[in-house]
């Protein structure tokens, strides 16, 4: 990764899954006919909209809150509560994303559990629950439309463009939230460690 500082890379995560949710509701609301709650296709633009913004970003943001260095002194319940607060948005989040998709399959005579994107959706909900840990889940392959093998991208109609783009973003969003979670020094220092009770000067800027 770049050599940035904790706090300039945060701040772009934070945009960037700011982007996200903005992309599939922008997505959601301009080619699915926006939404509802009535147990229409537009109660089902709710699924998408809400397992990004749970499990994709609220999530990711609680897999990073013990790498901010204000976590690193003092005691660590505050940033545990913290850490649960954002978890248990997002699974929060996650679970209404799921009661909006069964609701529009049970209007329509749709079965449920009926795809291998359900059955593994459902499988990391259920593992987030027992666990307190969540899984991204396999949001990408539903945003992407299907196309032809014949069809030339550039002949593709805006909206798949504008699926693409979203899926790059919130893979891009995963893979920065897992390079900041294995970067040794962003870790949070053993207690016993000096510091523990010092946050290091190059986490938020270079040394003078």
């Amino acid at each position: 990764m770049l050599d940035l500082s904790f706090l300039s890379f945060c701040t772009f995560l934070g945009g960037l899954g700011f982007v996200c949710v903005a992309f599939v509701s922008a997505w959601c609301q301009h080619w699915r006919g926006g939404f509802a709650l009535d147990g229409s296709v537009k109660m089902f633009n709710w699924h998408p909209v809400l397992m990004v913004t749970g499990m994709v970003v609220l999530y990711g943001a609680a897999a990073l809150v013990y790498r901010l260095p204000p976590a690193w002194r003092g005691p660590k319940f505050p940033w545990k509560v913290l850490h649960g607060a954002l978890a248990l948005a997002a699974f929060v989040l996650a679970v209404l994303g799921l009661v909006a998709v069964f609701r529009f399959h049970n209007d329509h005579g749709t079965p449920n559990m009926y795809s291998l994107h359900s059955w593994v959706g459902l499988a990391t909900v259920l593992l987030f629950s027992c666990q307190g840990w969540g899984h991204l889940g396999k949001l990408l392959s539903p945003l992407l439309p299907r196309k032809n093998g014949t069809t030339e991208y550039k002949l593709l109609p805006a909206e798949a463009v504008f699926a693409n783009t979203l899926g790059l973003l919130i893979l891009l969003f995963g893979v920065l939230v897992l390079g900041a979670l294995a970067r040794p020094s962003w870790k949070r220092p053993d207690a016993d460690s000096p510091d523990s009770r010092q946050v290091p000067a190059p986490l938020w800027g270079h040394a003078r």
